[in-house]
């Protein structure tokens, strides 16, 4: 296994470790030649341009965050290797600049800052709950800076100088939950970790069940890295104890807890109960075992066991840079394919400053792992609506497609959104968020 160590231009401490040399950048070379980029075998680069990669390598989230950083390390490995960085007529080998974000919503704030200010990268791809992107929020915006999100959210926000590569409520929650109340029944139970991603999405989610005449048995929330979920357990058997839907948006090493802890319960598929999962994928699954979880479902916008090329490609590059054993999911591709998405924006804005390239990026399109994905104007992605079911190996096999839905980021259940959008590509003050039928401002 060779070991590579990138020390440019004062990088500190980034580490790309390859289990061979036979990795050869196909899907980047798909991707790039879609934007009109030829791919070059030479390595002889013009230039360097610096990157962040800012995720949690330690605490409670680190369980689920070491995937996604290296599935970005992968795709820049990838432009690098097809010949680095189109801009304009030179060519840039991508830096990387790794910071660990510790489970810690400030301490991702602090990096942020260090890694705009004293490294001057000119993209940030980091985060994973909304407590991180929140405390990162006021940084970027204050730098006029650029950071690209991988995590499906809560919604309920649409930011000038942040692109969401993860789905809204409306492609995620909202077509889960229609499914569940169509297949499994109609009493839900919501669990979740207390921070605002769980909060805000099933606030979401009650003003659905209660349009679909469904009813809400109990609502529960327990710390990020809480291990003691015995109480909430006790909670869902007392409001369900005859079976019923339990929604899941627990995050982080808390699920390992959680599984378990319904599993010793008997509230199981057996027994009647139904487990929907909006932040377990794959890797969760492997780190909690698979004999836990079998028979649960998941939403999300890609599962490892998609039959495609891309697909395919994808887990089989992933799986040869970190291990046969490891697995792909859903935010692995958000975050390899938001680093193909920017470098696309660079290319076409010609320049890697972040206001150019903010400008350039609506209207891009590549063809992912995921399939075709394009950045709105809104700044988010369209998602594909997929539900999985976990099976005796830890894989997904998807039970439900329900297609490419286009975002949302301000969910049309909650009364105060109504008529709102958000269009970047219009020149008002508040094109984040204004309602059309308002007419223009003057600005």
């Amino acid at each position: 296994m060779g070991r590579m160590i990138l020390d440019d231009a004062g990088m500190r401490g980034w580490k790309f470790y390859l289990n061979g040399l036979n990795l050869a950048p196909l899907i980047c070379c798909l991707m790039i030649s879609a934007c009109g980029t030829e791919v070059i075998e030479q390595k002889d680069f013009d230039g360097i341009v610096k990157v962040g990669v800012l995720h949690s390598r330690t605490g409670t989230l680190a369980v689920s965050e070491n995937t996604v950083a290296e599935a970005e390390l992968m795709a820049i490995y990838e432009i690098n290797q097809a010949g680095g960085l189109q801009v304009g007529d030179q060519r840039l080998q991508i830096v990387p600049i790794e910071e660990d974000g510790q489970s810690k919503p400030m301490i991702f704030a602090k990096r942020l800052e260090r890694l705009i200010t004293r490294d001057q990268v000119a993209v940030v791809f980091g985060g994973w709950t909304s407590a991180s992107r929140k405390a990162m929020l006021p940084v970027i915006e204050a730098h006029n800076h650029l950071l690209f999100y991988p995590l499906q959210y809560e919604g309920e926000e649409c930011s000038r100088n942040i692109f969401y590569a993860g789905a809204t409520p409306n492609q995620q929650a909202e077509p889960a939950i229609n499914w569940l109340y169509e297949n499994h029944g109609s009493r839900f139970f919501l669990a979740g970790s207390d921070y605002v991603y769980p909060r805000t999405a099933n606030r979401i989610i009650k003003h659905q069940l209660d349009a679909l005449g469904a009813q809400l048995a109990g609502e529960g929330y327990v710390p990020l890295g809480e291990m003691q979920l015995q109480p909430l357990i006790d909670s869902i058997e007392q409001s369900l104890p005859d079976g019923g839907i339990i929604v899941n948006t627990i995050n982080g090493d808390s699920n390992v807890a959680f599984f378990r802890g319904l599993y010793d319960a008997g509230l199981t598929s057996q027994r009647g109960y139904t487990v929907m999962s909006f932040s377990i994928a794959e890797e969760e699954v492997s780190a909690v075992g698979a004999q836990y979880l079998e028979g649960t479902y998941a939403a999300w916008s890609f599962f490892q066991s998609l039959d495609s090329p891309l697909s395919r490609q994808f887990t089989e590059q992933f799986k040869s840079l970190n291990g046969v054993h490891r697995v792909t999911n859903d935010p692995a591709v958000a975050a390899y394919e938001m680093v193909l998405l920017w470098a696309a924006g660079v290319s076409k804005a010609k320049s890697i400053h972040p206001a150019s390239v903010l400008q350039a990026l609506p209207g891009v399109r590549l063809e992912t792992p995921e399939g075709a994905v394009e950045v709105h104007a809104n700044h988010h992605l369209n998602k594909r609506a997929l539900i999985g079911k976990v099976d005796a190996e830890g894989q997904f096999g998807v039970v439900f497609d329900g297609g490419h839905i286009e975002p949302e980021p301000w969910s049309a259940w909650l009364p105060e959104n109504e008529g709102y959008i958000c269009d970047w590509t219009v020149e008002r003050p508040d094109a984040g968020r204004f309602q059309p039928a308002t007419g223009a401002l003057e600005l």
